[in-house]
């Protein structure tokens, strides 16, 4: 069996509601399953699945709810809806269409993990997601899905949803339980890990939207047919948000192992403008450049990836076309990373702001050669020198666009303009 996981419904103005979400089949998996299915076969299903985490870190779901220990007696559910990876937006438009999909998950994930209480923790920056989510968190209790005694079935949970502050470093599992205990949003030293000793010093799952929101389609149709889409070793369908140059941006579902140059150049419509494809950043802002020639026969898995020097992500394709000063878009990504540094390690806290102020030092045509060696020389003293993987996301941009581009950097610095236009720099 396949199909679409999440694209499987008309987009209208109500298909975001418990009415349409119950038409649909919502609910019923879950109902079925409280009544005829243990915790522990719920958690074996998503194990037989291999379903992966669909955040980034692309960790197996089944297998890090198993990583819980059975006998804690309190044990707390997270679902990351803090999205402030750039160019990532497959959880936003779940929540704005299908918030009852996440929440069926999570009361999935739930069961398995003898959960009572559930957080769902959102990007301080959405509006309409939130607004949707708490509606369909209103519409789940009114209809005895959510709280006490869910579908007369005696398993309660709760959830409770909680607005961040807009930092990008709370997308990170236990920065995000730091927030959520009302501290900084300081990443934690691991170990422990959350599921050892997480938010309120309980065992902690922290899992992404999208992971969540997969699961009430693998408790429908079963573990084998989740387990015969895409690829083998990373079966599903992933969500890919394709933006940049390119005719048709967009979101796209599509199975793992799907051929990256079709999903751009005939999903996405090609590039903008009739240009030709010069670069991808395949899986957010963080993931390192892929030259046009590189993505030539590359699928969107993560082995396929590995292999190229890059990763999947957060599935977040972002297409640059020919004629793009690739000195400047550097410039801006380190700007963000820059500003989001929780400043608690000072690798990523000094470094971070130092490769941004070289680069606009280049970009204002007052570089020099000797800031072009620092810049290369930095990364090295940043990456795997922090407690989270911020200083790596601002790291790897850097190493790979001077690897892959580094030419456009050298004429910058010798004559102070880019070598994609005729005038000097500002």
């Amino acid at each position: 069996m396949s199909g679409p996981v999440f694209m499987s419904f008309p987009v209208t103005a109500t298909s975001h509601t418990l009415a349409e979400y119950r038409a649909r089949g919502g609910y019923a998996a879950l109902e079925r399953a409280l009544r005829e299915m243990t915790p522990a076969q719920v958690g074996a299903q998503a194990k037989a699945s291999g379903l992966q985490g669909r955040g980034g870190a692309g960790f197996q779901t089944g297998l890090k709810w198993e990583f819980v220990s059975k006998d804690a007696p309190v044990v707390y559910l997270c679902c990351n809806i803090d999205e402030g990876e750039p160019g990532t937006f497959k959880d936003r438009w779940i929540l704005e269409h299908s918030p009852h999909q996440l929440l069926e998950g999570m009361l999935f994930a739930a069961y398995a993990l003898r959960v009572r209480h559930a957080f769902a923790y959102i990007r301080g920056e959405f509006d309409l997601p939130l607004r949707r989510l708490q509606g369909a968190l209103d519409e789940a209790r009114a209809a005895g899905l959510l709280g006490e005694n869910v579908c007369g079935s005696g398993f309660s949970c709760d959830i409770v949803l909680h607005r961040g502050a807009g930092a990008y470093v709370c997308g990170e599992e236990s920065s995000l339980i730091n927030s959520l205990e009302g501290k900084k949003g300081f990443p934690r030293n691991k170990p422990p890990f959350p599921a050892v000793r997480g938010l309120y010093q309980k065992p902690t799952v922290v899992n992404n939207v999208e992971t969540l929101a997969t699961v009430p389609w693998i408790m429908t149709h079963g573990a084998a047919a989740y387990a015969e889409m895409g690829i083998k070793k990373t079966p599903g369908t992933r969500l890919f948000g394709v933006s940049g140059h390119v005719e048709q941006p967009g979101l796209f579902e599509r199975p793992t192992g799907y051929p990256l140059a079709q999903l751009i150049m005939q999903d996405a419509g090609g590039i903008l403008g009739g240009r030709k494809l010069k670069a991808v950043i395949p899986g957010g802002s963080s993931t390192p450049i892929l030259t046009a020639a590189e993505i030539e026969g590359l699928t969107l898995d993560p082995e396929s990836m590995t292999r190229a020097g890059s990763m999947v992500g957060s599935g977040a394709v972002i297409v640059i076309a020919e004629g793009t000063c690739m000195v400047r878009l550097l410039q801006v990504l380190s700007r963000f990373y820059a500003h989001e540094s929780c400043g608690q390690c000072t690798p990523c806290r000094e470094g971070t702001d130092w490769m941004n102020r070289i680069l606009e030092r280049i970009v204002a045509g007052q570089g020099t050669a000797a800031d072009l060696a620092t810049l290369r020389r930095l990364p090295t003293g940043i990456m795997g020198n922090t407690v989270c993987a911020l200083g790596d996301a601002a790291s790897m941009p850097v190493v790979s666009f001077i690897k892959k581009f580094g030419h456009e950097f050298e004429h910058f610095v010798t004559h102070g303009r880019s070598l994609h236009d005729g005038r000097l720099a500002p």
